[in-house]
């Protein structure tokens, strides 16, 4: 039998150091608790070391579990690293594109106009269409969840950008809010209103920007709730807890009871695009679908 651990009982490993409980961990990796300690009490019996000191189906990790763990998420690290490499150049030998797309970014008419483009030219290219929470839009790129993506800047030095469309932002305000009944406001009228909050993962410029912090006197923003998609920030905004500023097609896409959109005469305007990795122009399917963003943005073209 070989003595080297596998890389399934590695990412147990992993899992059980972050929950510190056998039931919990068990519930992540969607198998059962007896074949997950079965499978941790194999990984020490590879490494030749007990990792973890078992108190019922809580645990705490040994000395030699603690100097393993980085090691091991190294390798958990690489082989993720591996797989998604593998599964970009797949999709690439295949003729298969991943397009990522977040809020109604896939229902807009410059996004439509690209995608039809590209399959009319490429007819026999796969398009693949996922949606992407704020957490993820940028770090799919990175990590080659998606080949491309529609989105709205600001974006990371390592992408790069085509632009499709520019148009106002608005503030999205809860219907209770004291200013949601005027025609029009400015940046001065909201100081002070909370803004959603983003996780610590999105990009701290992409959430400057459209949290408007600063604001043009220099003051900093007040942040409410942490949101991850639409539909949590729709809600959080509707529920009289903070405010935010969405692109003005937000009307049209996502009206909510309590929640109200008013002009913002001094914010800047929101620009739409379709990002992709600096690094991977110049692949065949990236380069076929950046083709056709320049067709479908050529003026007179629409």
């Amino acid at each position: 039998m070989s003595k080297e651990p596998s890389i399934h009982q590695l990412r147990l490993y992993v899992t059980l150091s972050e929950e510190l409980h056998f039931g919990r961990a068990a519930a992540r990796a969607f198998i059962t608790q007896p074949a997950l300690s079965q499978q941790i009490r194999e990984l020490e019996k590879r490494l030749g070391v007990r990792v973890v000191e078992r108190l019922g189906r809580t645990i705490s990790l040994t000395e030699a579990g603690h100097a393993l763990l980085p090691e091991a998420q190294a390798a958990v690290a690489a082989v993720d690293r591996l797989r998604r490499v593998a599964d970009a150049q797949m999709r690439q030998d295949s003729a298969r594109l991943v397009v990522g797309t977040m809020g109604a970014e896939a229902s807009m008419a410059h996004t439509r106009a690209v995608l039809g483009l590209l399959r009319e030219r490429h007819p026999r290219m796969t398009v693949q269409l996922v949606n992407l929470g704020f957490g993820d839009h940028l770090a799919a790129l990175a990590q080659q969840e998606a080949d491309v993506v529609f989105l709205r800047p600001p974006v990371t030095d390592d992408i790069e950008l085509h632009h499709l469309a520019t148009e106002p932002r608005v503030a999205c305000l809860p219907a209770s809010h004291p200013l949601a009944t005027l025609p029009r406001l400015t940046l001065a009228q909201l100081a002070g209103t909370p803004v959603v909050d983003m996780p610590e993962k999105v990009p701290r410029l992409w959430w400057d920007f459209w949290a408007v912090d600063p604001r043009p006197d220099g003051s900093r923003v007040q942040y409410g709730r942490v949101v991850t998609d639409m539909e949590s920030l729709l809600h959080t905004v509707a529920a009289g807890e903070a405010m935010c500023f969405l692109p003005r097609a937000a009307r049209e896409y996502f009206p909510r009871p309590g929640i109200r959109y008013v002009d913002v005469v001094d914010l800047i305007p929101s620009t739409s695009a379709l990002a992709w990795m600096r690094h991977r122009r110049s692949e065949a399917t990236i380069k076929a679908i950046r083709q056709a963003a320049q067709e479908a943005t050529r003026p007179g073209s629409q």
